[in-house]
């Protein structure tokens, strides 16, 4: 697939960015899910001024490309408004992005940075920070209409690459294909009736740390994705 360079977005220009919401986003207050609606109430308290919210996407929504995450970290996007923004997810997701030619100007862990995606969206299964990062399947199901909402406001969506198990299994759910037929693996590819389905392991931390996931396995999903052609 070719990832056309003039498709931009900006990411914020200036200090005090804030986040444009959508009608695919939660409202600010969404109580779908009690348990993390507690945990936004306490997190608001414990460190306000922060965004403290539903993170809604970023990215054009006529990206050909959407990335899926898991959920909001703590101190990263639910602290700068911003999907994988602040924490070391982000690092290596944006430094990827920009090596891979799939984003362009300078990451540097704020939302107001100035970083512009090319023909990229990125969103989460889960919009609002869970405890311990780890969403409930019900919370999950409780925010799956909003993942409905964002692919289907992307018309001209192609691609998609599921960060983790439960981002895969998110997106199979809303597509309304069987999991059972689309076994998640790193670098798995699964020719969906719509779009393209890719796996990665998750690059969190954790990940990286122990060795499931290296920098060089991240970038070569990338680049497996840009060498598909149309």
């Amino acid at each position: 697939m070719r990832f056309p360079n003039s498709l931009k977005v900006e990411a914020g220009a200036f200090i005090g960015y804030t986040p444009v919401m959508s009608f695919s986003d939660p409202e600010r207050d969404c109580a779908l899910c009690p348990r993390l609606t507690a945990f936004r109430a306490e997190n608001r308290r414990t460190f306000p001024g922060r965004h403290n919210a539903p993170v809604p996407a970023f990215g054009a929504p006529d990206a050909e490309l959407l990335i899926v995450g898991l959920a909001p970290g703590l101190k990263g996007a639910n602290f700068s408004g911003r999907p994988f923004t602040g924490d070391y997810a982000g690092d290596l997701l944006y430094e990827t992005l920009l090596k891979t030619g799939l984003a362009e100007g300078t990451y540097a862990a704020r939302a107001d940075d100035g970083l512009c995606l090319k023909n990229v969206r990125i969103t989460n299964a889960v919009r609002c920070v869970p405890p311990e990062n780890k969403p409930t399947p019900e919370e999950a199901g409780n925010c799956r209409p909003f993942l409905i909402r964002e692919i289907g406001a992307m018309p001209r969506l192609r691609t998609i690459l599921a960060l983790g198990l439960i981002a895969h299994n998110a997106v199979l759910k809303t597509l309304g294909e069987k999991q059972s037929a689309h076994k998640f693996a790193h670098g798995a590819v699964h020719r969906l009736k719509t779009v393209t389905l890719y796996d990665s392991y998750h690059c969190s931390r954790y990940n990286t740390q122990t060795g499931r996931l290296t920098p060089e396995m991240f970038s070569a999903v990338f680049k497996k994705i840009l060498e598909r052609r149309a």
